[in-house]
C-alpha cells in the first residue's frame, strides 16, 4: 500500500471513529428513552458517555504512551466495539449496568480518538502532506462528521431501530481497529517510532501539564480557543434561539441562522485547506478569531433582520475555520513527539470546558439583562478578552511552528 493510501485509510478510520461517537450520542439515549420512557434516564446516559470521554482524553493518555499508540488505538477500538455490542445486547439489564457500559465506552473513545489523531502526523508526512494542510483537512472532516453524526444517527434509528443503530456503531469501531492494524506499522509508540521512557503515571501526567504551562505560545493560543468556545457557545445555545423566538417568533429562523454558521465553517475550511500553506499563520489566527465571534454577537444585539444575521453568521463560520487548524499545526510542530498524546488530550479537554461555561453564563446574562444588553455586553467582553490574549501572543517572539528551547 502506498504512503498516500495509508494516510487516507488512517484518516478515514479517525473520522469514522468521530462519526461513530456522534451517532452513539444520539442512538444510545434514544435506546434508553424507548426502553425506560424516562427523559431523566436519557440525560444521565448522555452525560455518562460524554464526561468520561473528556476526562480520559487527559487522564489516560500517559497509559496510551506507555503501551504504544498503535496498540492503544487498536485495543480501544476493539474494546469499544465490545462495549457497544453489550449495550445493544443487554439493553434491558437495568440502568446502573447501562451507565457503567456507556461510561466505559466513553472513556475508551476519549483515548482512542487521541491516539489515532497523533498517529496521523507521521502518516501525513510520509504521504507528502504539510502539517498545516493535514490539520485543516482534519478539522473540516471532523466538523462534517460532527454535523452529520446526529442526523445519521436519526436515520439509522429509523431504518434499523435504536438497537440496530448501536450494533452498527459497534461494527464500525471494529472496522476502525482493523484499519489501524493493517495501516500502521507494528513498532513502538510515538510518531517517530520511539517509545517514551518509562515514567510513573503521575510524573507522565504532570509532564503534559508542565509543558503546556511553560510554552507561552501554545498557552496563549489555547486561551484564545477557550474564550471563543465560551462566546460562540453562548451565541449558538442561548442568544440565537432567544433572538429567533423573541424577535422573529420563528423556529425556522433558528435553523437558518445556525445552518448559515455551519455552512460558512465548511466553506471556510475548504478555502483554508487550499490556501493554508501560503497564509501567514499568526495573522490568520488573529483575524479568524476576531471575526468568528464579535460580529456575530454584535448583530444579534442590534439587528432584527434574518438575512443580515445569516450573512454575518456565514462570515463568522469562515473565520472560525482557520483557528483550530492553526492551533493543531502548532501542537504538532511545537510539542515533542513523546508528549503529543498527553498535551493534545489536555488541550481538547480544556477547550471543551468553554462549552458549558458559555451555555451557563449566556443563559444567566439573558435572564438577568435581556437579550439586547447581554449580547452587547458579550461583544465588549469578547473584544477585551481576545485582545488581551492576542496581544500577549504577539509579544512572544517565537513563531507558531518553532519549538521552545
Amino acid at each position: 500500500m502506498s504512503p498516500r493510501r495509508r494516510f487516507y485509510a488512517l484518516l478515514g478510520a479517525d473520522i469514522g471513529s468521530t462519526l461513530g461517537s456522534q451517532v452513539s450520542l444520539v442512538a444510545i439515549p434514544w435506546l434508553v428513552l424507548t426502553t425506560t420512557g424516562s427523559a431523566t434516564d436519557m440525560g444521565l446516559v448522555a452525560a455518562a458517555e460524554m464526561i468520561p470521554y473528556l476526562l480520559s482524553g487527559t487522564l489516560l493518555t500517559p497509559m496510551a504512551d506507555r503501551f504504544g499508540l498503535r496498540t492503544s488505538s487498536i485495543f480501544c477500538d476493539i474494546a469499544s466495539a465490545l462495549a457497544f455490542g453489550c449495550i445493544a445486547a443487554f439493553q434491558n439489564s437495568g440502568l446502573a449496568w447501562l451507565l457503567v457500559l456507556v461510561a466505559v465506552a466513553g472513556a475508551l473513545r476519549g483515548v482512542g480518538d487521541r491516539t489515532k489523531h497523533v498517529l496521523l502526523r507521521p502518516a501525513a508526512e510520509a504521504a507528502g502532506y504539510p502539517t498545516i494542510r493535514l490539520t485543516s483537512l482534519y478539522e473540516g472532516l471532523s466538523r462534517l462528521a460532527t454535523l452529520l453524526g446526529a442526523p445519521l444517527g436519526g436515520l439509522l434509528i429509523v431504518w434499523f431501530g435504536a438497537r440496530g443503530a448501536v450494533w452498527l456503531d459497534a461494527v464500525s469501531f471494529g472496522c476502525c481497529a482493523l484499519v489501524v492494524a493493517i495501516v500502521v506499522a507494528a513498532k513502538p509508540a510515538g510518531p517517530d517510532g520511539g517509545r517514551p521512557a518509562a515514567e510513573p503515571y503521575l510524573t507522565a501526567l504532570r509532564g503534559g501539564f508542565r509543558y503546556l504551562r511553560e510554552d507561552r505560545v501554545l498557552f496563549s493560543m489555547l486561551g484564545v480557543v477557550v474564550a471563543l468556545n465560551v462566546f460562540s457557545t453562548a451565541a449558538t445555545v442561548v442568544f440565537i434561539p432567544v433572538w429567533a423566538r423573541e424577535i422573529l417568533h420563528s423556529p425556522q429562523a433558528l435553523g437558518l441562522a445556525l445552518g448559515a454558521f455551519a455552512g460558512g465553517a465548511l466553506l471556510g475550511t475548504f478555502v483554508f485547506t487550499l490556501l493554508a500553506e501560503r497564509l501567514p499563520q499568526y495573522p490568520a489566527f488573529v483575524i479568524g478569531g476576531l471575526i468568528s465571534c464579535v460580529p456575530r454577537l454584535l448583530v444579534l444585539g442590534l439587528s432584527d433582520n434574518l438575512l443580515v444575521v445569516m450573512a454575518v453568521s456565514v462570515l463568522a463560520g469562515v473565520g472560525i475555520a482557520s483557528v483550530n487548524p492553526i492551533l493543531g499545526a502548532a501542537l504538532f510542530q511545537r510539542v515533542p513527539d513523546v508528549l503529543q498524546t498527553r498535551v493534545m488530550g489536555l488541550c481538547t479537554t480544556v477547550c471543551f470546558t468553554g462549552i458549558p461555561v458559555g451555555a451557563l453564563t449566556g443563559g444567566w446574562a439573558v435572564t438577568r439583562f435581556g437579550l439586547h444588553d447581554a449580547a452587547l455586553a458579550a461583544v465588549v467582553l469578547c473584544l477585551a478578552v481576545l485582545s488581551g490574549l492576542l496581544l500577549g501572543l504577539r509579544r512572544v517572539k517565537l513563531s507558531l511552528s518553532e519549538r521552545p528551547a
